[in-house]
């Protein structure tokens, strides 16, 4: 047994350091055993045209999003890495100018595996985006 940070302690400073995630804006709303919820800030930048939200920035949160919700437990790892191995995206309405809000839950764990539905909501509630994921643990 490992007596290093938890996994959830581990994503906690990860998600805040992160490059990737900080030039998005990409930011930790909360975590909770086999969840996370993560809000992307319009901003500009992010845009395709117009003020409408480029399908690649939803596609950096929902995948962000899904590796939270994986490494959101009370294990302490052996090996602190994991990658995805699998992302799947369906776009269901544009979002205009407004902050995004994933909302990650993994629905089955496996051994190294953890298999993850993310949700993506503009602020009405509207579903912009839906996608499920595949994280592995481990180098």
């Amino acid at each position: 047994m490992n007596d290093g940070p938890s996994r959830r302690e581990i994503i906690e400073q990860f998600i805040p350091n992160s490059p990737h995630a900080a030039a998005l804006g990409i930011r930790v709303v909360s975590l909770g055993t086999d969840e996370a919820v993560l809000e992307l800030p319009f901003k500009p930048e992010l845009a395709t045209i117009g003020e409408v939200v480029h399908g690649g920035a939803i596609g950096a949160l929902i995948d962000t999003a899904a590796m939270a919700a994986a490494w959101s437990t009370d294990e302490a790892p052996d090996n602190p890495a994991g990658s995805t191995v699998s992302l799947s995206l369906n776009f269901a309405s544009a979002a205009s100018g407004v902050d995004l809000r994933a909302t990650a839950k993994i629905a089955k764990r496996g051994g190294r595996l953890s298999f993850c539905e993310v949700s993506v909501t503009d602020p009405e509630g509207t579903v912009v985006a839906h996608g499920i994921a595949t994280y592995r643990f481990g180098g």
